[in-house]
């Protein structure tokens, strides 16, 4: 009987810990830098995953709010239509964009780029 679950165990451990490298891998961590070369050289959905307030007291031009909290499949595809539109993710610090890029990730989403928080932009910003 021993012999028999051995096998099974270490089959459903391999079978989860590679869904979870899946997930994890569907989207790139880049720099700052590179997030603002692809807004100045592509077409690309920029995301703040802020809250409202934080939102209007400050955004990269052109960003689209939709909060870390609310990402589900129907307010993704509200904001986010087609699933391998390219999007680059950020929040104040890095904390929100990295748990948002994991959801869109796990939601079938594959152009996700994530480039930390607003916090370290070095760029322009508008209210």
């Amino acid at each position: 009987m021993k012999k028999r679950i051995l096998p099974i165990l270490f089959s459903v451990l391999m079978m989860l810990t590679a869904c979870g490298a899946a997930a994890s891998d569907a989207y790139q961590k880049i720099s700052q830098e590179k997030a603002k070369e692809m807004m100045d050289t592509q077409e690309v959905l920029i995301l703040d995953v802020r809250e409202q307030d934080e939102y209007d007291s400050g955004h990269i031009p052109g960003a689209v709010l939709l909060p870390v909290g609310t990402i589900d499949e129907e307010s993704a595809a509200a904001v986010i239509p087609e699933k391998d539109t390219t999007v680059l993710v950020y929040c104040r610090s890095g904390n929100r964009s990295k748990r948002a890029a994991k959801a869109l990730a796990e939601l079938g989403y594959t152009g996700i780029y994530e480039f930390g928080g607003i916090n370290t932009w070095p760029y322009d910003i508008e209210t």
